[in-house]
């Protein structure tokens, strides 16, 4: 059995995705393994493997212990999508920027969820070779999708026309997630409906806290921002849209995305580059808000088109599956534990 002692902070913070995928890591390790990992939480004695979900200091400081093992570094963020984030006074930024490069600099091997992201750790001075990309997943027993008869009774729970054309998006309220795009949307199609499920998670060193907590507070009335909501409940409203929207500007690899593939949802996301190894061949792709405001209208019109993207998300989930992806973690533990017990570590 090989011990793994998991460092994080990550449920500390309602509504982010760090915690979410944490939870997601954890419970698999938990469904496959139970027999062949042993995990700890936030533990200091002697480990094979340190897996640092978190950049918190006393976690730094754990990484000069020689009883550490091999020291595995999760990379949610780097400098520029913290900058995008967080709104901090210059010196602030420039130390936060510094500590996340030193933090990831002092693991042995780093995990990405976008394998755009290994060059841009190289532009910092990490070598690739150190740098491991494994894609983000989600249960299908947490998120599913409903029948019919189920999706017209949540529709009815929740308030919603049973024909009512439903545009959700989540995600923490910043500008970050292209928020202010989503609330011209509503504007636009006071016929359509639109919920984001989501709040200010950081309060107000959230980049674009004042400008979008009055947005919040005067939204249209076809649009519902609903607040934080607890994972559990996030696949009523999934399972309620006619399509997922993600307008974000920046990400790694959402897990809202995969949370929307997994209910069989349409998904609609920013036409960005970083998309394009993980998210674009099942998604439908739009530049800006026009853009969106088209692709949505021709969704909105064609149940032809939804049934076809209905479809590419079975696929997504398919590619991105609990099942394949506990495989890949085990195949990557048990070689960092090798590399232990070879003295590599």
């Amino acid at each position: 059995m090989i011990d793994i002692h998991m460092f994080s902070s990550a449920d500390k913070v309602a509504g982010q995705g760090v915690g979410a995928v944490y939870t997601e890591l954890l419970a698999l390790l938990d469904k496959y393994f139970p027999g062949e990992f042993r995990i700890s939480i936030n533990k200091y004695s002697s480990s094979v493997i340190s897996h640092y979900h978190t950049i918190d200091p006393a976690f730094f400081a754990s990484t000069f212990s020689k009883r550490r093992g091999r020291k595995i570094g999760y990379v949610h963020f780097l400098p520029e999508t913290l900058d995008s984030s967080l709104r901090l006074p210059g010196i602030a930024r420039v130390t936060l920027d510094k500590y996340v490069v030193a933090f990831y600099k002092r693991m042995d091997q780093l995990v990405v969820v976008n394998p755009n992201f290994i060059p841009r750790l190289a532009a910092y001075g990490i070598d690739p070779h150190r740098v491991t990309y494994i894609p983000n997943f989600v249960s299908r027993e947490t998120f599913y999708p409903a029948t019919a008869e189920a999706k017209t009774a949540l529709r009815r729970q929740y308030g919603i026309p049973e024909d009512a054309f439903v545009v959700f998006g989540a995600g923490q309220v910043q500008d970050r997630k292209g928020v202010d795009d989503f609330i011209a949307l509503a504007k636009r199609n006071p016929q359509w409906r639109f919920i984001w499920a989501g709040g200010f998670s950081f309060g107000m060193i959230t980049n674009g806290y004042d400008h979008l907590k009055a947005a919040v507070a005067n939204a249209p009335d076809n649009l519902t921002f609903t607040g934080i909501v607890p994972r559990e409940d996030m696949v009523d409203y999934y399972n309620m849209a006619s399509v997922f929207l993600l307008p974000s500007y920046e990400e790694l690899f959402p897990m809202a995305v995969l949370e929307a593939f997994s209910t069989e949802t349409p998904v609609m996301v920013r036409d960005l580059q970083l998309y394009d190894e993980i998210i674009a061949p099942f998604a439908l792709k739009a530049k800006d808000v026009d853009a969106m405001n088209d692709k949505l209208a021709a969704l909105a019109a064609s149940p032809e088109l939804q049934q076809a993207y209905v479809k590419k998300s079975q696929a997504a989930a398919a590619t991105y599956s609990e099942a394949r992806l506990a495989r890949v973690w085990e195949h990557f533990y048990r070689t960092q534990a090798a590399l232990v017990e070879g003295g590599h570590e």
